[in-house]
């Protein structure tokens, strides 16, 4: 009896340890499926529904790149959607200027991720929203570097960003001091304007960049004070992405910008409608998901 109750109780240990290895193996195995679910050099660009504010996630070959995060009340959100990403690094952040709706959770994800090149316009803020993000980059022994025309950076050895303002380093309304960025991958660009308004479009304009574009995240939520016509000509956007809140007390997007979109026959997305938005390109097309 002693003999085979030993046994049993070997008998029932092996079980147990079989079962527990196969349970780890299999949500290691869950996990990696997770994280390499994404085909290699596919560009990823989410442009994600933080309500009344902006926030993009552009990813490339396990290479993240994150422009703006949104005000305060939507940082859970966006946290827990760059952990649903798969995202532990964020190697470049824009924070394209310093109002609330597009930093207000930029202090969560510095402090809940890791950071590696931190970019932003020359110009402070006395807010809670930019004091807070200027600490949690201490804290990290991060630095910001000065987002303006002319710095570029490469998100992967195929995709190149450029920004193509500010252009000035003064200016009346904080929403000019946005950075623009145009990214390339390929035969596909995409613009992101942050709350450049026509001024700061005008200033590009006469730089005489290539503009053209296959998807533009419209400045400013859509208002009326940017997305001039003559920006619109050279941009000739397929797809147009607007980021607002659902019934925003501005009324945003604004019916004239609307209606210059659909005149050049863009496709547009809104995440007051549609929410969050993936769109995706191998390089050759542009496709939502």
């Amino acid at each position: 009896m002693k003999i085979n109750s030993k046994i049993t109780n070997i008998l029932i240990y092996f079980l147990i340890s079989v079962i527990l290895f196969a349970g780890c193996s299999a949500n290691k195995q869950a996990s990696t499926t997770s994280n390499e679910s994404y085909p290699s050099n596919i560009l990823r660009v989410h442009y994600i529904d933080v309500g009344q504010g902006d926030s993009i996630l552009v990813q490339i070959n396990n290479k993240n790149l994150l422009i703006d995060a949104g005000d305060k009340d939507h940082k859970e959100k966006l946290k827990s959607y760059l952990k649903k990403q798969g995202v532990n690094k964020l190697d470049y952040i824009v924070a394209t200027h310093p109002h609330e709706d597009h930093i207000g959770g930029m202090a969560e994800i510095i402090n809940n991720f890791q950071v590696g090149k931190f970019y932003a316009p020359k110009i402070t803020s006395s807010t809670n929203a930019f004091e807070n993000m200027v600490d949690a980059l201490k804290k990290k022994n991060n630095k910001i570097n000065v987002a303006k025309t002319g710095v570029s950076f490469k998100l992967d050895d195929k995709v190149e960003c450029e920004m193509l303002a500010p252009n000035s380093s003064k200016y009346d309304d904080v929403n000019n001091y946005s950075a623009v960025i145009k990214l390339t991958y390929g035969n596909t660009k995409f613009l992101f304007t942050g709350d450049a308004q026509k001024l700061s479009e005008k200033e590009i304009l006469l730089n005489k960049s290539d503009l053209s574009c296959d998807v533009l995240k419209v400045g400013h939520h859509g208002s009326s004070t940017s997305t001039s016509k003559e920006f619109l000509e050279k941009v000739k956007p397929k797809i147009a992405v607007i980021s607002c809140g659902k019934d925003n007390d501005y009324g945003h997007p604004h019916k004239e910008t609307l209606t210059s979109l659909k005149s050049i026959n863009s496709k547009i997305y809104r995440t007051d409608l549609d929410g969050s938005i993936l769109l995706i390109s191998d390089g050759n097309k542009v496709e939502k998901k």
